[in-house]
This record gives structure tokens, sequence and C-alpha cells, in this order.
């Protein structure tokens, strides 16, 4: 069951079990890490449950927050249905590039297709932070991009305590 709440006309949030939540437990792992996730094919929201308790039940990572899931417009590629997207911050002991290989295989596990940029996916991972990191390379670009002009990465991240 999900609590719905409208924030415009084009943006509305979703709090539920698993989404808004925070953890308890202190972490061994080394690196905190802040993935965006997103997705507008299918029943999203079933998808980033199933995306939790994945998550949930490997050893290399642990939960410590996720935000609220914000149901909102695409950019870039406009002819498609609204994107569904949320944070999720974890603890892992990982390196970046063997962190990002990491989220490759978790998109393809959950049916992720590249076709162009900004198509319609399943889902969407990205990392947004990495601890305090600053990576520059032709893979990957941490913090990420154009993070900070983002709606759909920059309201979730308002509600997180950090």
């Amino acid at each position: 069951m999900y609590l719905k709440r409208k924030l415009s006309e084009s943006l509305t949030t979703f709090r539920g079990e698993h989404f808004g939540y925070k953890s308890q437990q202190k972490s061994s792992h080394r690196y905190r890490v802040t993935v965006g996730i997103g997705g507008n094919v299918g029943d999203v929201i079933r998808r980033f449950n199933h995306l939790f308790i994945s998550l949930k039940r490997d050893n290399r990572v642990e939960i410590l927050q996720t935000s609220l899931i914000l149901k909102n417009p695409p950019f870039g590629f406009i002819n498609q249905d609204d994107f569904f997207n949320s944070i999720i911050v974890l603890q892992a002991s990982m390196q970046p590039s063997v962190f990002l290989d990491y989220l490759m295989r978790l998109e393809k596990k959950f049916a992720r297709r590249r076709s162009f940029a900004n198509a319609p996916r399943t889902l969407d991972l990205d990392i947004i932070f990495f601890d305090n990191r600053v990576v520059r390379t032709p893979k990957l670009q941490i913090p990420h991009a154009s993070w900070s002009q983002r709606q759909s990465v920059v309201i979730p991240l308002s509600g997180l305590k950090i």
C-alpha cells in the first residue's frame, strides 16, 4: 500500500514500506553510495520493491535509506510515459568501477534494454554520489553529470537525511 501525494500537476510522490525506509543498523561496508533509480515500462513500483528486496538479500551492499518515489514527466525523449524515480543510499565495499558493473548486472536482471538515449526503460540505476569522490572516465562520472538539474534526483534527495 502506498500513500500518494500530489506536489503539482505533473509531480506526485508515493511513500510505502520500502520507499521512505531508514535502516537502524550500522554497516561494515566502507563506501557510502547514493544511487538514483528510475523506470517507466511496466509495473515500475513493483519492480522497485523487488529491487529493494534483492539488495537487502545481497551481502555485498547494505541499504541505509530510501527516498519517496517521485512520478514525473520524461525529459529528452518526451514521447513516452511518465517516469518513477527514487534514491537508494547504500554502503558497499566495491570500488566505483566495480560498483558500476554491479549496477549494470542488476539492470540486466530486471530486463533493461538499451536502445537510444533517454529511451523508455524497465530500470535505470545511476551512481549519483560515491562517498566524496570525483571520478571522470569515459565510462563513469561521479558525481553524476547533471544530477542538480533533474527534479527526478533533487526532489527525492531533498527528503533524505544524509
